[in-house]
């Protein structure tokens, strides 16, 4: 890109930590406005996409969207067209419309690669989604478990067989938080759009704090720090643990601000810093996904 692709937020954060000459650089190499053709095919081979999306009351929420290999299309380096339809009862539909910003990301969790690329709903309804391209990032392999996938009923039928409101991370919710090893987080910074990013660690990397709130270690990883100058201009964040065995969803929605250093940190470990995850709203999405994994790895990063 011949401009910097990064906004006030991404770039106040870098400045703090002393890199915002070295990203500027390096983002203008890197950050690109279209997908190069190697990401248009990787997207095409994938059965789910992470996606963010913001809803009317401006809160962010993290999400899957499923089906076959090939349910992704790259028409061309600027466009992406998704058969799939968000969750029945995921309060992120209410973002995926006409005009509304829409982040995604590819992961392969049994490669570790993974691909980043945001932009707008053109289109959204029955048939799907079409997104205009505006922003797109390759990522690096670091922090993720790897493994296998299958389908264990048909592709679309991601109906939860319930849907239950989560007003505290209590009883099922903090069983599973503190045995989780991987998250996704949506965040956004206004007109910047709308970002979903991967989170992993050894299991119970997650430390709950009390029934409302959570610290996130933010470990060592590109510089580029997206989802954090998000989360600098607007402090709001959507997390979405994937219960890999039984294709349950706990999403939630809430206010996060950036905790730089302290004995919360060192306690942390490897962690450079952290994130606070205060919940607002949140639900159980029991038996969504038409997926289930079969865990192979840890990450090399994680293997302690």
């Amino acid at each position: 890109m011949e401009t910097a692709p990064f906004h006030a937020g991404e770039v106040a954060v870098q400045a703090r930590l002393g890199v915002a000459a070295r990203m500027d650089e390096i983002g203008r190499k890197v950050v690109r406005d279209h997908m190069p053709e190697q990401h248009q095919r990787f997207y095409e081979q994938l059965p789910f996409m992470l996606a963010g999306s913001v809803d009317p009351a401006g809160r962010p929420w993290a999400t899957l969207l499923v089906g076959r290999p090939g349910f992704v299309q790259a028409p061309d380096a600027w466009h992406l067209t998704l058969e799939a339809r968000p969750i029945s009862g995921d309060p992120a539909a209410a973002g995926m419309t006409a005009g509304a910003p829409l982040g995604l990301l590819g992961i392969e969790l049994h490669t570790r690669r993974r691909n980043r690329v945001n932009g707008e709903l053109l289109q959204a309804g029955a048939s799907g989604l079409r997104l205009r391209v505006t922003q797109t990032v390759g990522n690096c392999p670091q922090y993720i478990q790897r493994r296998e996938f299958e389908f264990v009923r048909d592709a679309a039928d991601t109906r939860p067989r319930a849907i239950e409101r989560v007003d505290d991370l209590e009883g099922d919710a903090a069983w599973f938080i503190a045995e989780a090893d991987t998250l996704f987080v949506a965040s956004h910074a206004g007109q910047a759009g709308v970002d979903v990013s991967h989170r992993g660690g050894p299991a119970g990397f997650v430390v709950q704090e009390d029934a409302r709130t959570l610290l996130v270690p933010d470990y060592s990883g590109n510089r580029m720090f997206m989802t954090l100058g998000n989360l600098q201009l607007d402090g709001r964040a959507g997390l979405l643990f994937i219960d890999f065995e039984r294709g349950d969803l706990l999403t939630l929605t809430g206010r996060a601000e950036i905790v730089w250093d302290g004995p919360e940190v060192t306690a942390l470990g490897p962690a450079e810093r952290a994130w606070r995850f205060h919940l607002d709203e949140g639900y159980w999405l029991r038996d969504a996904l038409p997926l289930r994994w079969r865990f192979r790895d840890w990450a090399p990063q994680n293997r302690r």
